[in-house]
């Protein structure tokens, strides 16, 4: 936000922007957009600055900026196979030294982000500003490039995969549902103390519902998307470009939750 406001002193403020966006967050989907075009228009992304600032030297910076871009590939389609939803700004972070994106909260996975008071509707964070970070081929070449290495290594190890996944299928320790409670909260995004406030608000199950909820009707359908996603149907080339066009769309990006979408 600091970057936002120094490199474009003129455009809307964050908050405006939220704020525009969520006024219609109620609305048709073709208001939406048209209000999602008119935020844009104002707020420019200014990632590539991060790569400007830090790192000076020109062969650094090219290094830096390669790595930023591999790894945002790298966890995009490792994210879209697992699931991985409630991607923003706090639980995507910067390696100032490397340049690459870490991912933490990794918490809502196995589509359970579809079933949050705003859906997630993008296979992965593919923000204006994440996008502006890869220099100008944007989400061409290397990037498109690093999906596509990324999901054919995990086609090739598709049943590793999923004998390694099959295994909390029957660990009892883990729950393959989230009380709406502990979902809204996470979109709002409250603290750790905060979502443990709404876990304990929530009347323990009994081991026998428990059961019920977790197995085999929520494991089974999480280990079956994973399956489908890693399935051969569709080529590598054309599967990723899917997901590209998918992740871009302003009709998807329009109807995020008003906190992540610039």
């Amino acid at each position: 936000m600091p970057a936002h406001e120094r490199y474009h002193p003129k455009d809307l403020k964050g908050q405006q922007c939220r704020k525009e966006i969520q006024d219609v967050q109620a609305r048709q989907l073709q208001e939406r957009v048209k209000v999602y075009r008119s935020v844009t228009e104002r707020f420019h992304p200014v990632m590539r600055y991060f790569f400007i600032e830090k790192f000076n030297d020109p062969d650094e910076w090219f290094i830096r900026r390669l790595a930023y871009t591999r790894s945002t590939a790298a966890i995009s389609i490792l994210g879209h196979v697992l699931g991985l939803g409630d991607r923003h700004g706090h639980n995507i972070l910067l390696d100032a030294k490397s340049g690459e994106v870490v991912h933490i909260d990794l918490g809502v996975a196995f589509e359970m982000g579809r079933i949050l008071p705003v859906p997630e509707v993008v296979p992965f964070r593919l923000t204006r500003d994440i996008v502006d970070g890869m220099g100008i081929t944007k989400t061409e070449g290397v990037f498109r490039r690093c999906c596509e290495f990324t999901l054919e290594a995990l086609r090739k190890e598709a049943s590793s995969i999923n004998a390694i996944l099959d295994v909390l299928r029957y660990d009892p320790l883990y729950s393959w549902s989230v009380s709406p409670l502990r979902l809204a909260k996470l979109q709002e995004g409250h603290s750790a103390a905060a979502l443990e406030e709404a876990d304990a608000e929530v009347a323990p199950i009994p081991q026998k519902t428990k059961q019920k909820v977790n197995e085999p009707g929520e494991a089974d359908r999480a280990l079956t998307m994973i399956n489908k996603k890693l399935s051969k149907t569709l080529s590598v080339t054309a599967t990723v470009n899917d997901l590209i066009n998918q992740a871009v769309d302003e009709k998807n990006l329009a109807v995020l939750y008003s906190g992540k979408l610039l």
